[in-house]
């Protein structure tokens, strides 16, 4: 089997002592974070290991530069882990700053100069203090170019082409609201990408003028691997790292279009080098049935690893096989594109900023496929992420997204007449909760445990967790419920039937 290392960028800090077994057991580990905390105090940062290594708390938000090392850290010591155990990627793939991580793994620069370069893009950005956000919209590229082309100002662009039905539209924070307004009244699910920096558009151009003429010229060779680019739209050559990284800024990042390519070209594994599945929840979308692997979100990741490097010499390369089942114990590995509710495009899956429903915050980077929707005055989209963050950068034309299989979509939920009664018990919430998540997932109701993370057991992006809150909050007559964040990034079916409970009996008491 051929397997490509695709390397996040923007994502959520990384939960502590994350990288605590990789660095007890690899050498290499140890060296790169070593020189990852050497540059950094040279910058005036912290440690950066310590936290990843020791603690076990989530990031105490030390600034953006820390949260791009410490993602920078996770990257490459899942990338030295693989290669310690046999692992060989007939490509690597970073998504927005990811490309500089991809950079330093197949050796195209020093460790060192690839912090110090994340550094200085993060300081420029900050410099420009621009007042723009990222939106993830949860419809195919060309929907998401016309909405923002529908606005007409050169700064409101789709950012990141991400997978069939997810797309990021970067632009100034006001116009961003005007995208939010239309996905809405067409039920397209978006959702805000927390990143510290928006990027990906023409408004970034003073930022990219300044990182080339600030940002040290580092040394920088062939590299072991090959490079991927996705926004120039080939493998990386004699590139200068600091034009690489500086051009992204205003690219697009056509994501989509490069996971198609390398599988075109052969490869049949894609392994995320990061905490949880973002740029993988991408590929899947893309790729329906390809396999995708996360060593960090499995329950023991080297024995994820040993698995796939003796599955790949049993197999040998170019060998086509079934999609296997996930190592982590969550399930078979399934297409992006599930089934959805006939209907309004709401009920279309997405999510990119990630969020785990155990405890600490992951980074949302996808949006769930949707189903196509019928045409309307104006078609606004939902994407993510991306993360994450959410990466733009530019490369051919948009090639229009080939057939999925065609899934028989689960009868869409009916709409209650009635309005709920104001004192709702529990177990009453809960059973109508397992019903319309069960239906809009396709799953059968009482598999829905209701302590499941809907993220990280059952698979239930944060964009498509937008649109079913939504649904749950026009059900029982709770308009504020849909902006209960809390409800996303710790979703699981009791937080949902609890506060369902507390807002209707706090209802009934006005």
């Amino acid at each position: 089997m051929d397997s490509v290392f695709v390397m996040p960028g923007t994502v959520a800090a990384p939960r502590g002592g994350i990288l605590r077994d990789l660095h007890n057991r690899y050498e290499t580990v140890r060296e790169a974070l070593s020189r990852i905390d050497k540059a950094a105090q040279e910058m005036g940062l912290p440690n950066i290991s310590e936290r990843l290594i020791e603690q076990n708390g989530t990031s105490d938000r030390r600034g953006p530069e820390v949260q791009y090392l410490e993602i920078f850290a996770v990257s490459i010591a899942t990338h030295h882990m693989l290669i310690a155990e046999g692992a060989k990627p007939v490509a690597i793939v970073g998504q927005s700053i990811g490309e500089l991580w991809a950079l330093a793994a197949a050796g195209h620069l020093s460790v060192e100069d690839a912090a110090r370069l994340a550094v200085a893009r993060s300081q420029v950005l900050t410099r420009q203090s621009w007042d723009g956000k990222m939106l993830a919209v949860g419809v195919d590229g060309r929907r998401a170019e016309s909405l923002a082309g529908l606005i007409d100002h050169p700064h409101l662009v789709l950012a990141c082409e991400n997978a069939p039905r997810q797309s990021v539209i970067s632009g100034p924070e006001p116009l961003i609201e005007h995208v939010e307004r239309v996905a809405e009244a067409l039920d397209w699910p978006s959702l805000r990408l927390d990143v510290p920096h928006p990027t990906h558009t023409p408004a970034m151009a003073q930022a990219a003028r300044d990182l080339r003429e600030t940002a040290p010229r580092v040394p920088y060779g062939a590299g072991r691997w090959r490079v991927c680019s996705p926004w120039l739209g080939r493998d990386i050559g004699d590139d200068d790292p600091v034009d690489l990284v500086a051009g992204a800024l205003t690219a697009r990042v056509r994501m989509l279009q490069t996971i198609r390519e390398l599988h075109a070209a052969g490869a049949d594994v894609f392994v995320e080098c990061g905490e949880w599945p973002v740029v993988t929840k991408f590929v899947e979308g893309s790729v329906p049935g390809v396999r995708c692997v996360v060593p960090l979100s499995e329950s023991d990741p080297v024995e994820a690893v040993r698995a796939l490097v003796a599955e790949s010499a049993e197999m040998g390369p170019f060998r086509s096989r079934p999609a296997a089942p996930s190592s982590n114990g969550r399930g078979p590995v399934v297409p992006v594109r599930e089934p959805v509710p006939a209907g309004a495009v709401a009920t279309l899956p997405v999510a990119e900023v990630l969020i785990p429903a155990t405890a600490p915050t992951a980074p949302v980077s996808y949006v769930a496929p949707v189903s196509d929707v019928a045409p309307v005055s104006v078609a606004p989209p939902v994407s993510a992420p991306a993360p994450v963050s959410a990466p733009a950068l530019a490369a051919s034309l948009a090639p229009a997204a080939p057939a999925a299989p065609v899934e028989v979509a689960p009868p869409a939920v009916a709409p209650v007449a009635s309005p709920p009664s104001a004192g709702l018990d529990y177990e009453t919430v809960l059973t109508e909760l397992r019903t319309l998540y069960g239906d809009f997932l396709g799953y059968p109701p009482d598999l829905l445990g209701e302590d499941d993370g809907l993220e990280s057991e059952l698979g239930v992006e944060s964009l498509k967790q937008v649109a079913l809150l939504g649904r749950v909050s026009d059900r029982f007559d709770l308009p504020g419920l849909r902006a209960n964040s809390a409800l996303l990034t710790m979703g699981t079916l009791r937080r949902i039937a609890d506060a369902v409970v507390q807002g209707r009996a706090e209802a009934a008491a006005r």
